[in-house]
């Protein structure tokens, strides 16, 4: 036998196979062709990088177990590019893994590329070193934008090329931009694109936009090149926004990107439910009209780990941050357990799609670890290992000035209150305005908490505060400023974090000021924590706490849970060094926060809980009753 003549026809065959796959829209019968035959796609939207890589292969199974044949998700470049030029595709940030774990779970992909995703994520998946240039003009044809945005995008269309339908992968369409219509109605800015993805893609697969139930959106969305699908949610009539798709698009099948299952959250709001019968009431007129395809928006939420939440906010309207979770209350609960709405959703595909055989998995068992007494601390102004950078200028400068993209930076004046104070042994009484707050300041004075700035409005971001200063102190003033998520939808975009401008005392600005970057990226170090004193009060806020979960028995593995901060105000909490968010109980909706089994340790070691604490801890000697955190088995929400 002739060896190299077998190898060479087993690979002819291969590449005959690959050659004959094709996913195609037949326009003159309004349809898609999947390797030349009629073809609908019933899809669900899950984020990878809202879930742990550990546990997609979990969510993957329940999606297609749903009757589902399709994913879609987004790439959010700022998970990917730190840095300029510093990529990271590693851990959970590994794309490709993520398109293989789709196929192997029989699940086509639509990918939304980018470069914008929106999606209720830090800044719309824009990197926040974006910014750095003051003259940039994002989502346009500015050409310092489109600079970064080709060497990004032929980057990432590069790899993800060998992952289209056509040449062997899951991919079967990608989306340029998103629901651009609905921002700006620059073609030449689309049309860059489309050139750009067509370039590096080839023509063997489909590039589509989308946008909303509008036919003036989806004509500035799109281009007559793209295909344009729309979205909408129950409330809206599948004809009607179909028809809208009609005006622009003549020919093609309808497709609904976005059908929403849930809705969005933010802090100070009351968590968004959709009912579970109107959802698979929707679902089946939409797949009821003319062999139309759906993407459910969201299918499983998940969670934004770390600083990854976004914000709404229009010109002169609310500042609306998201909160940790991601829950969305979608058919896929944020800790991926299947509920009604999942069933009735899978009722109603199984008139459509033949489902697949076999079981729907179960939703992964719940253990509350109960609860963990925090017995060291660490205070922010006394641990400088936690200052990754110190900036003197002349103002405060912000996180984009400092190469910081998430966090906290500490703002210290050089000037003292207490050299003003000059009126003998009264106190002194000054107003302070901080103009510019983005996100959060906090206003201390000799390290003592005296008040909190909060942006509200975007029309309200000078904001004053009046401090009373004896004239024995020493007067230091300090500002520690929390971005709490860059704006990701509508047109301020471009939303600077930190003190964006001066600082004045009593109407004059203060001149020389320390900026100290405090990431809270890295670690912990053992050595910055101390026992908790048995006498001398605590400071009440910008302290870290630090208990452990003990290892769990040998042969025992973890299972997922929530952590309850019962007692505690706002702040950041971190399992074995991952930030699992932002915690504010005394703000709805979110109580708990969901940590997933593949965040605790089975490895016979301890458990380590870090909490930061901003506004107010319940930690007071001498017995420190309140100082614990709780594991339970359920989420709760307001």
């Amino acid at each position: 036998i002739n060896m190299a003549a077998l190898h060479l026809a087993v690979l002819a065959v291969m590449l005959g196979c690959i050659s004959a796959r094709s996913f195609t829209i037949d326009f003159k019968n309004n349809q898609f062709l999947k390797d030349g035959q009629p073809f609908r796609y019933v899809s669900g939207s899950i984020h990878y990088a809202r879930v742990p890589s550990a546990l997609w292969g979990d969510r993957l199974k329940k999606m297609r177990a749903a009757g589902l044949n399709a994913l879609q998700t987004y790439v959010p470049w700022n998970f990917h590019e730190i840095s300029p030029g510093e990529y990271d595709f590693s851990g959970d940030r590994d794309l490709f893994q993520f398109l293989k774990v789709a196929q192997e779970n029989d699940l086509l992909v639509i990918f939304r590329a980018g470069p914008y995703m929106c999606g209720e994520w830090e800044f719309g998946g824009f990197p926040s070193w974006l910014l750095k240039n003051e003259n940039i003009v994002l989502r346009s044809n500015d050409s310092i934008y489109l600079s970064y945005v080709d060497t990004w995008m032929t980057l990432l269309l590069s790899k993800v090329k060998p992952y289209l339908y056509a040449n062997g992968g899951p991919i079967i369409m990608v989306q340029v931009e998103n629901e651009y219509g609905s921002y700006g109605c620059n073609h030449d800015y689309i049309k860059h694109l489309y050139n750009l993805f067509r370039s590096v893609l080839g023509d063997e697969v489909i590039l589509f936009s989308t946008d909303g139930c509008s036919s003036s959106l989806v004509s500035c969305g799109s281009l007559p090149e793209l295909f344009s699908t729309v979205d909408f949610g129950t409330g809206s009539n599948p004809a009607a926004c179909f028809e809208q798709m009609r005006k622009e698009q003549p020919n093609g099948p309808f497709v609904n990107s976005e059908f929403y299952t849930g809705w969005l959250d933010h802090w100070g709001e009351h968590h968004e439910t959709v009912d579970p019968q109107k959802v698979a009431t929707a679902l089946d007129r939409i797949l009821d009209y003319n062999g139309s395809s759906v993407n459910m928006y969201m299918f499983e939420g998940g969670t934004n780990f770390g600083f990854m939440n976004g914000a709404n906010a229009a010109i002169a309207r609310n500042y609306e941050p998201q909160p940790t979770s991601y829950d969305y209350d979608a058919p896929l609960t944020e800790s991926g357990d299947p509920g009604e709405k999942f069933t009735l959703i899978r009722e109603v595909i199984s008139k459509y799609l033949p489902l697949p055989p076999g079981p729907v998995p179960p939703a992964s068992s719940k253990t509350a670890y109960g609860k963990v007494e925090m017995k060291e601390y660490a205070w922010l102004f006394d641990t400088p290992n936690l200052v990754t950078k110190t900036v003197v200028a002349d103002n405060p400068l912000t996180f984009e000035e400092l190469d910081q993209s998430y966090g906290f930076v500490i703002y210290k004046a050089k000037q003292s209150l207490g050299m003003f104070a000059k009126d003998g042994p009264f106190n002194k009484s000054f107003n302070i305005t901080v103009n510019g707050v983005h996100d959060r300041a906090y206003i201390f004075v000799d390290e003592k908490l005296h008040g909190i700035l909060q942006r509200r409005n975007t029309s309200k971001e000078n904001m004053s505060i009046s401090v009373t200063v004896q004239t024995s102190a020493k007067g230091q003033l300090s500002i520690l400023v929390e971005n709490m998520g860059r704006i990701n939808y509508g047109h301020l975009l471009a939303d600077r974090k930190g003190i964006l401008y001066n600082v004045l005392l009593d109407g004059v600005p203060m001149r020389e000021w320390t900026s100290q970057s405090v990431p809270m990226n890295m670690t912990f170090p053992d050595d910055i924590f101390k026992p908790l004193p048995s006498s001398v009060a605590l400071p009440s806020s910008a302290i870290l706490f630090r208990g452990l979960l003990p290892a769990f028995p040998k042969g025992l593995t973890a299972n997922d849970t929530f952590l309850l901060l019962d007692g505690w105000s706002k702040g950041v909490a971190f399992i074995n060094g991952f930030n699992i968010g932002r915690y504010w109980p005394v703000e709805p909706p979110q109580v708990t926060l969901y940590v997933p089994s593949s965040v605790l340790r089975s490895d016979g070691t301890a458990n380590e809980i870090v909490v930061f604490e901003q506004d107010k801890s319940p930690c007071q000697p001498p017995l420190y009753d309140n100082c614990l955190v709780s594991f339970v088995d359920k989420p709760i929400f307001k």
